[in-house]
């Protein structure tokens, strides 16, 4: 699955150091990056985590929190099927054998392997399911008092952010620690450039140009004696009640990154187009494979967001803040040939280098690292950090995009985070047949969402009844 790339997964902090001068040698006007010290040597008392999910993220997400610290053990880990555990199970165990203390008895599959995950024993759940799940689960290690890493995006739909909400309440209530997989938050070189752009190094933003154009991912061919829902599940990217569609499984990130240049101040309202163009077969479910949406800030401010996951066209990801003052430019690509990873601010007319970063080193640590590095370490610290509204703002703001494009309507914040839309199934069995939606057409397919808020529209617009 094409993901961001803030680093490589396999970099370490030492190989970093080294290279450090390299990119603060380029010009005076270059800034070196800042590496947080010691986090993974914070404590050494054991911490028992729980893996939930084992695709390739999740995979990974189990790998970094064993690299945060030679004292985490995994001791319990869960998914729908078996197959996932064992190649997870392979891979800790050749990387990290001590650490590795999962037995034939902490081995769940099933819908209900999570509430046995996460009533194992253990301090601290990874959640990396498909994201229809991620609040569900998200609730119940918080009702059990479990610190969580939770994957991006938190929710799906609308019903999923109300839900979610009410867990970061309670977390914070409870004092437990909460990190997400919005990637871009822990990276080195984000996080020099985004307290400048609010310090005001550009001015105030006025507008804002993002995009995230990945190739296709990977689709799963159904098999002969899978049920609907079991294949579904299987290739859980191309239907929106699993995934929420591209937009909010994938470009979340960068919409997220917007969300944080906004200082997380939500949009007022958004409007979008798009469709499928090349994923037309049935096999791809019945996402979309473009969007591009405008956002739009009550002060007028616009962000114009394009994602799209085709193959033989041009791939990348940026950035671009334009403020009264100056611009800020982030390159964050995924392949080196299309420019690698970059941060320039500069003034409007200002024809010199800046402030920039520049020449970041490929080995500079990793981002999915240090998530899970200061987690654990504030868990060690007694002083759990918590992400908290922010990482399920973002997912509905990404929500709202798709929203609009699906409705070829103006959504409004409010109209999005009240909507009716709840996707996830009732009464959800892996045997049971589940007809797959039709691929939303703007002005064409019914929506029950779309349909109740026009409603809602209608009367909160329709003058009041007179007295006799």
């Amino acid at each position: 699955m094409a993901r961001p790339n803030p680093a490589s997964p396999g970099s370490s902090r030492r190989t970093f150091l080294k290279t450090t001068a390299t990119a603060a040698s380029v010009a005076a006007a270059v800034t070196p990056l800042i590496v947080p010290q010691g986090v993974r040597a914070a404590g050494s008392e054991v911490v028992k985590f729980g893996l939930i999910g084992c695709g390739g993220r999740g995979t990974g997400a189990g790998a970094q929190a064993l690299s945060a610290n030679p004292s985490n053990h995994i001791t319990a880990i869960g998914d729908l099927w078996p197959e996932p555990i064992d190649r997870a199970l392979v891979s800790y165990t050749k990387q990290h054998p001590e650490q590795v203390k999962v037995t034939p008895d902490t081995r769940f599959t099933g819908l209900d392997a999570f509430k046995k995950v996460i009533d194992s024993g253990v301090d601290v759940v990874l959640l990396t399911t498909p994201p229809a799940f991620r609040w569900i689960h998200f609730q119940y290690a918080v009702e059990k008092n479990k610190h969580v890493f939770a994957e991006k995006p938190l929710c799906v739909d609308a019903a999923g952010y109300r839900a979610v909400t009410k867990t970061i309440e309670e977390s914070k209530r409870k004092n437990l620690g909460f990190v997400d997989g919005f990637c871009w938050r822990y990276s080195i070189g984000e996080r020099a450039t985004f307290p400048k752009v609010h310090q005001g190094a550009i001015g105030d933003i006025i507008s804002i140009y993002s995009h995230y154009n990945a190739s296709q991912l990977k689709m799963t061919p159904r098999q002969a004696g899978w049920s609907d829902t079991e294949w579904q599940l299987r290739n859980w990217l191309y239907f929106t009640w699993l995934s929420g569609d591209h937009i909010v499984e994938q470009a979340v990130h960068t919409i997220d990154k917007v969300a944080w240049a906004m200082k997380d101040e939500m949009p007022a309202r958004a409007w979008a187009t798009g469709g499928r163009q090349q994923r037309v077969e049935p096999a791809y479910g019945h996402v979309w494979d473009h969007f591009a949406v405008v956002y739009e800030w009550a002060n007028g401010t616009r962000a114009h967001v394009y994602c799209r996951q085709q193959d033989q066209v041009n791939t990348g990801v940026s950035d671009h803040f334009v403020g009264t003052k100056g611009v800020c430019d982030i390159t964050s690509n995924f392949s080196p040939k299309n420019g690698g990873l970059s941060y320039v601010i500069r003034e409007h007319g200002d024809k010199g280098p800046g402030w920039r970063l520049t020449d970041v080193p490929k080995d500079y640590p990793s981002a999915y690292q240090v998530e899970h590095d200061e987690l654990f370490a504030s868990i060690r610290d007694g002083k759990p950090i918590n992400a908290g509204q922010r990482v399920p703002n973002s997912a509905m703001m990404a929500i709202m995009g798709r929203m609009a494009g699906y409705s070829g309507d103006v959504i409004t914040w409010e109209e999005a985070i009240t909507s009716t839309e709840d996707s996830f199934p009732k009464n959800l069995d892996l045997a049971a047949a589940m007809p797959t939606a039709p691929v939303a057409v703007p002005g064409k397919t019914e929506l029950q969402w779309l349909k109740d808020l026009r409603e809602a529209r209608q009367k909160k617009s329709a003058p009041p009844k007179q007295n006799a």
